[in-house]
């Protein structure tokens, strides 16, 4: 994966895009193209599990295709191993939009709101707190739960 890098100043909620050229006391070059997920994850405030937990509701929610979409894609589809391999591409579709909204009723309605923002939006927490109204850093503890939720439902140990 290509990285997408950006100096970015720290403040209390997080990086920001740093305005002008003037120097600032704190910055951070950060990688555009990371997910705010694999960010967590990468910096050890998200475990194993619930990394994974988070990246597969993200795969479901993107065979589920339900991402807008711009333009026809003419990518033929492909289908390796796994539970979904006898499907045809509509049934795998639906399939993981069950899966997907599944999922996301088992998180909870306190908690889905962060989950799909982070892990299927890719806004980043502060953002996210900011959006839904939220203190300052109560994201991450919120999607912790939110992800052990989602794990136990993928019956990731």
């Amino acid at each position: 994966m290509a990285q997408v890098l950006e100096e970015r100043e720290l403040t209390s909620e997080g990086p920001r895009l740093r305005a002008g050229t003037a120097p600032v006391a704190r910055s951070a070059r950060v990688n555009l193209a990371e997910s705010p997920l694999t960010w967590l994850h990468a910096r050890g405030h998200l475990s194993d599990r619930r990394f994974l937990a988070g990246e597969r509701l993200r795969a479901d929610w993107e065979a589920a295709q339900l991402a807008p979409v711009v333009t026809m894609s003419w990518n033929p589809v492909r289908v390796g191993s796994g539970p979904d391999r006898d499907l045809s591409a509509g049934e795998r579709q639906l399939a993981a939009r069950q899966r997907f909204d599944s999922a996301i009723a088992t998180a909870g309605a306190g908690l889905s709101d962060v989950l799909w923002r982070v892990v299927c939006a890719g806004e980043g927490l502060p953002v996210a707190e900011r959006a839904l109204g939220w203190p300052a850093r109560s994201g991450k503890l919120v999607l912790g739960i939110a992800l052990d939720r989602v794990a136990d439902f993928y019956r990731i140990r």
